[in-house]
């Protein structure tokens, strides 16, 4: 079975929780950061079939994460979701140009989230 390990980058807890709840109800396993920096280094060490990224972020912020993992040819392929709050016009956009291969805005509905994530992964 492919690899279903998906990486949660995301400095609220409580939001943190309920995608990993999601996830792990439908048969994922997660891993999470709270910072860009974690989520580059889990990105490399652990090589996550699917990311999901938070744009607020401690540190470096999503956006240059997102460009970073993009930017490591053994990660330029795993499928980078961001996931934020920055809803405004032109922040998909944005979020695209960093190298983000799809986008969902905050509140999103679990169903809408794990219907992007199986877009990538397929069910798990």
């Amino acid at each position: 079975m492919a690899n279903e390990l998906i990486l949660i980058v995301e400095d609220n807890e409580r939001n943190r929780k309920l995608v990993r709840d999601v996830l792990q109800f439908r048969g994922y396993q997660t891993i999470e950061a709270e910072t860009g920096e974690d989520a580059l280094r889990l990105a490399r060490e652990r090589r996550p079939a699917l990311v999901l990224m938070d744009i607020q972020l401690p540190g470096i912020d999503g956006y240059e994460a997102t460009r970073q993992i993009k930017a490591k040819p053994a990660l330029s392929a795993t499928p980078l979701i961001v996931v934020t709050s920055y809803a405004l016009s032109g922040d998909d956009a944005k979020a695209f140009a960093a190298g983000a291969d799809g986008y969902v805005s905050k509140p999103f509905s679990p169903r809408a989230l794990l219907a992007k994530v199986r877009g990538f992964l397929g069910p798990a």
